[in-house]
């Protein structure tokens, strides 16, 4: 199926899909509900789109949210967004618009974690049988576990050197209008701009002891 660009599909966003955001992988909508009724009232109508679509979406439901993420799978376990998922996401938005449900993208979010590697061969396979029960699940320079249970792991390059320079970093993917308010919050609680030399596709900050993350956005992205 067709990997689209990510300039494409944050133009898409910016012309018909309102309600969704690019995160590291998927399109994502989160929704306000009042109740479990609600909740799946509007997740039976999306999996019969779904259905009909021939896709696969991942719902989540929690007090009062309902959130849909949609990308496709290819064999490898690799993760892309295609046309067909674009389509899923307008009638994914319609149902919403339907069953009078009010979109928060600013609530969205996905967390992965980086680790710098000098022998990506010799780590990947490792964190993958820790991490998703198999060794099997890794894609390209990342660990994606197919259930989505835990967050990626991606192997940043690096020389090797020994402890206790810092190793893992987490990436907090966030919505483009969330991202600012974000860092200021961070800032004003004792953080440290690092770096915001890519921003807004990540910024670099620290806590207060030198700890490092990247606050990511789809934006500036190929």
């Amino acid at each position: 199926m067709d990997k689209l660009p990510t300039p494409e599909i944050l133009a898409a966003i910016a012309e018909d899909l309102g309600d969704w955001r690019r995160t590291a992988q998927p399109i994502v909508a989160r929704y306000r509900v009042t109740g479990i009724a609600e909740a799946a009232a509007f997740v039976s109508e999306v999996a019969d789109a779904a259905r009909a679509a021939d896709r696969e979406p991942e719902v989540r439901l929690g007090p009062g949210f309902a959130e849909v993420s949609l990308c496709t799978t290819g064999p490898t376990g690799a993760r892309w967004v295609t046309r067909q998922d674009l389509r899923l996401a307008a009638t994914v938005s319609e149902v919403a618009r339907k069953h009078a449900l009010t979109a928060v993208p600013r609530e969205i979010a996905q967390l992965e974690l980086g680790l710098d590697a000098s022998d990506f061969a010799a780590l990947g396979p490792f964190w993958s049988a820790l991490l998703t029960g198999s060794p099997d699940h890794v894609v390209r320079d990342d660990v994606m576990d197919p259930a989505n249970r835990v967050p990626n792991v991606w192997f940043q390059h690096t020389e090797a050197h020994t402890p206790p320079r810092q190793r893992w970093h987490p990436d907090l993917w966030l919505a483009p209008e969330e991202a600012a308010p974000r860092i200021e919050a961070a800032l004003a609680a004792g953080g440290v701009l690092v770096d915001d030399t890519y921003a807004p596709m990540f910024t670099v900050l620290a806590d207060p002891e030198g700890n490092r993350v990247c606050v990511c956005t789809a934006q500036g992205r190929d």
